[in-house]
């Protein structure tokens, strides 16, 4: 991007710390006969050549450090090469301090000791001004460090950052010099209420969550550790997010607002208003431009300012008839329509030169909260009913290490789920690749703020530092497309103290968005679990409209154990097990591994524990949305999971593995999500297809077939469907209700002992697949006893795998088939890569598969599209490893793309352990 500076521009004498973000700038020649030049002013990142030290290290540690550190004449001796953005303690792993901490039980205080916390660390770098940047304003931006900093350049004491969450813009003008090197220091202090975590262990179970530290407000509370992450010992304290220089003009654009508006139930049109604050850092008058475009639409205004101003300027439709759009393309949640994004070019410019300039991309759309029909929260997105279907993050990362291709890994998981909306849980997952990848991805956001349940923690004690970071958030975050909500505190209301001063900051900010003091009260939202595996039916029974919060066990596959736990403590659940999650506590983790053998048989090894417990994931989560599905909008609106990100490798809460492998909980979250769907509601044995589009579906047919124990076909039948718009539509009983089979089909008489297996397929009128589902169920006499499915005998199944590349992606399309007369059970595939070594290579992460964890009846056969990068192959060959729970695979060779069984998941490749629980192992 171009920018110009003035060779008269008066440079201010006066330190400004700014909450502004990216500058960048574009144009050119000269006004009022001046000479202006031509140059390039991209934004500067700073990510390399930082250095850190423990500051109690350092022997200038005196008031004047700062200045000595932040001279360029200044040698570092024995600093370590640091991670930014990182925190302090990803700076000490990839010195090779201390071990990788998440795995096994690195993490313990004996290992990685809690001083970290206790500890303020220096960060100094040196930089190359731009020659571009002469005559303009030189700015240095911190986009966030935790928990508070003093800056330095060049021997010059800048200003102080304070909270995880808020801006530092500090101008350097004076200071340096374009063309030379620039030194910059910065004195990282941790938070001063890290608290006292409670160690994980099978004894003790996971313990409190939170404590003291929620005193300090904005910063990542959940670091001192909750029952799905254990203590992270420096508490994320560090340079957490991106540092850079840019440069402006005497003029600069700030806090660009951009709103639009639909004349509802009408979506043929939009009004488009467009904000922002103009400031001139100058001692001298500035007239000027204010330029806005996106798409064909160009709008400007003429300005004047005087020195040492700030002015606000709105552009809209009464002064601006061009800002009226006809058939304006909309921004949708996922599965309801495209993504549609616009890219506005806001600019100031002063003749033919630009002083500042602020691209930014929104979404046209309107988000309502209510319908005539009920006094429940309801979320339409231009003018169309939505159920929410999300999942909760506590944490993106356990350390922060959120690379831009990791949360995208994550967030397009979601997509792949058909979830529509992610709650950023007390606000730990603030960033600005997370929101773009919320607006990319159709992603709605319940976006909070820094509060957890009050008992997790006292209130924050500094108002001013809390409110500014809740200001910057919001100035910096609120024009993206998938800000749905604020909320201003978890399970719990914000004291009357901070509730005040966050309505005053919503009515001048945020006048749009609904404001939601707290998670689990109002206009029908709950939050309180459970958060325990539950059988399919307890899904069905609730009275809550807006779920913010249920949950379950979620056991990753055998590898993401194996690649998280020392191989000695594979076969016994102890407390390497319990740092991740499986102990007593909230998930029942003490309790899991005895329910799990109670519905599906003694546990024999932990091949077999991950063998039953993707049956558990795939009921539970399914069940989980099956259950709200089944009163969709009466008064069922929402289903949120706790949780669908894990920030640890766990056990629990999650729908994929913090390695990026999914496991059977997240496409059975998938099936559930369908905006057509058919289903078995496991509470009353009714069929139900459920209607999220706002469309009346006509003339579609739901064939179901239940299959007895071996495979054999017992009962056919058809429904003819036709129903509303955005309704779960009823056709009647699939079992016999209450158990009488008089009531329903005199054949199901001789299932009344035996496991069955119901089979629906839903095809719209002119015959086109729209949702298939496939369910166990246990006896009609005993239906939470699933033990007879150890019975089952091997289902051998055909694949043949073909690989295309295209754009750096390869695509892979499995084709399974079952030419046997025994189910299929659950499915699993993996893409690996070739390796010589067996068995069958190292899996390939991350993969989105368009479907996985299948069954299949006799003679059914079922294509999954597989996805990767191709640079994620490494350069070997890809092979598909194939498990399930009782599937065996008969290969020809003849497969272009090899697929192999997995035999590291076999139950029998492994020795009968019993897989014990152990308590005392760590100390």
């Amino acid at each position: 991007m171009e920018g110009a500076y003035s060779l008269q521009t008066k440079k201010v004498s006066v330190r400004r710390i700014m909450s502004i973000s990216a500058f960048t700038g574009l144009a050119i020649l000269g006004t009022g006969g001046r000479l202006w030049a031509t140059v390039q002013t991209d934004q500067v990142p700073i990510t390399s050549g930082w250095e850190m030290q423990d500051a109690a290290k350092l022997p200038q540690s005196t008031p004047g450090t700062g200045a000595v550190i932040s001279g360029l004449k200044y040698k570092t001796q024995h600093w370590y090469p640091a991670v930014v953005p990182g925190t302090v303690l990803t700076t000490l792993v990839k010195n090779g301090v201390y071990p990788e901490p998440l795995y096994g039980e690195n993490n313990r205080p004996d290992r990685i000791p809690e001083s970290l916390n206790k500890t303020s660390y220096w960060y100094r770098t040196v930089v190359e001004i731009p020659v571009a940047y002469r005559g303009r304003h030189t700015w240095l931006n911190l986009d966030g460090i935790n928990y508070s900093a003093e800056v330095w350049v060049n021997g010059t004491y800048l200003g102080t950052m304070r909270g995880a969450f808020k801006r530092g813009t500090f101008d350097v003008t004076d200071e340096v010099k374009p063309g030379t090197k620039a030194a910059i220091a910065v004195h990282v202090v941790p938070q001063p209420h890290p608290g006292d975590p409670h160690e994980h262990t099978i004894a003790d179970g996971m313990g409190p969550n939170g404590g003291i530290t929620a005193i300090d407000g904005p910063t990542f509370l959940s670091t001192i550790g909750w029952d799905w992450l254990p203590a992270i010992r420096d508490r994320n304290s560090g340079i957490w997010d991106k540092v850079y220089l840019s440069s402006t003009g005497p003029v600069v654009v700030k806090d660009p607002l951009v709103t639009t508006d639909l004349p509802l139930p009408r979506i043929d049109s939009a009004d488009v208003t467009i904000s922002t604050t103009l400031e001139n850092v100058t001692d001298v008058a500035q007239k000027g431009t204010l330029h806005a475009s996106f798409g064909n639409v160009t709008v400007e205004k003429d300005l004047e300012l005087a020195p040492k101003s700030s002015q606000t300027v709105s552009l809209d439709t009464k002064a601006f008839p061009g800002l009226h759009i006809e058939n304006p393309k909309l921004w949708w949640p996922n599965g309801y329509g495209p993504q549609n994004l616009s890219d506005l070019h806001l600019s100031f410019e002063q003749g033919k030169s630009t002083s500042d300039v602020r691209n930014l991309s929104f979404g046209v759309r309107e988000i309502t909260y209510s319908v005539p029909d009920s006094d429940n929260l309801t979320i339409s997105v231009n003018g169309v009913r939505v159920f929410i279907r999300g999942g909760d993050w506590g944490l993106d990362e356990g350390l922060k290490r959120i690379p831009r291709e990791r949360l995208e890994a994550q967030i397009r998981m979601h997509q792949m789920a058909n979830m529509n909306l992610i709650r950023n849980w007390v606000g730990q997952s603030t960033g600005e690749d997370f929101y773009e990848l919320c607006d990319k991805y159709g992603i709605l956001l319940w976006d909070e703020f820094f509060q957890p349940n009050p008992s997790d923690g006292p209130d924050p004690t500094d108002l001013p530092t809390y409110m500014a970071n809740v200001r910057d958030k919001i100035l910096r975050y609120r024009n993206h497309a998938s800000i749905a909500i604020w909320c201003a505190r978890n399970e719990g209301f914000p004291p009357k103290e901070i509730d005040d001063q966050l309505r005053v900051l919503m009515a001048e900010l945020e006048p749009r968005r609904r404001y939601q003091p707290s998670s689990t009260s109002g206009a029908g939202v709950n939050s309180g679990g459970p958060y325990r595996w539950r059988t399919p039916q307890e899904y069905y029974v609730f009275g809550e409209a807006f779920k913010t919060e249920i949950g379950s066990s979620s056991i990753p596959t055998i590898e993401s154990i194996q690649g998280m736990l020392l191989q000695k403590d594979w076969e016994q659940i102890n407390d390497a097990w319990a740092e991740h999650d499986l102990a007593r506590g909230a998930s029942a983790g003490d309790t899991y591994p005895a329910t799990l053998a109670a519905r599906y048989g003694k546990t024999a090894n932990l091949a077999d524990f991950v063998r039953k417990s993707q049956l558990a994931n795939y009921e539970a989560y399914r069940a989980m949305y099956e259950g709200r599905n089944a009163k969709l909008f009466n008064p069922s609106t929402a289903v949120i999971t706790w949780m669908s990100n894990p920030a640890q490798p766990s056990f629990v809460w999650q729908l994929y593995h913090h390695d990026l492998e999914p496991n059977a909980a997240l496409f059975a979250v998938m099936k559930a999500g369908e905006m057509v769907h058919v289903q078995l509601n496991e509470a009353s044995g009714s069929l139900q297809v459920i209607n999220n589009r706002p469309e009346i579906l006509k003339g579609a047919t739901v064939h179901v077939a239940v299959y007895g124990p071996q495979g054999e076909l017992k009962l056919e039948k058809d429904f003819e469907v036709t129903g509303p718009a955005s309704t779960a539509i009823d056709l009647g009983q699939v079992e016999p209700p209450g158990g009488r089979c008089e009531e329903w089909d005199p054949k199901c008489k001789e299932m009344m002992g035996h496991v069955r297996f119901i089979s629906l397929i839903l095809k719209d009128a002119g015959g086109k697949l729209l949702s298939r589902n496939f369910y166990w169920r246990g006896a009609l006499t005993e239906p939470d006893n699933l033990q007879e499915l150890d019975t089952m005998k091997t289902a051998t199944i055909e694949a043949h795998a073909e690989r295309q590349d295209s754009e750096g992606k390869t695509h892979i399309t499995v084709t399974l088939h079952n030419p046997g007369t025994q189910i299929a059970l659950m499915a699993h595939l993996q893409l690996r890569r070739s390796v010589t070594v067996k068995p069958e290579g190292e899996r390939v992460l991350p993969v989105y598969y368009s479907d996985n964890y299948v069954s299949l009846v006799p003679g059914e056969s079922r294509t999954i599209t597989i996805e990767a990068a191709v640079a994620d192959l490494r350069g070997k060959a890809p092979v598909i490893a194939v498990d399930g729970w009782n599937v065996g695979l008969q290969n020809s060779g003849t497969s272009p793309v090899p697929v192999e069984l997995n035999v590291n998941a076999q139950v029998y490749h492994w020795p009968v352990t019993g897989l014990p629980s152990v308590a005392h192992t760590w100390k």
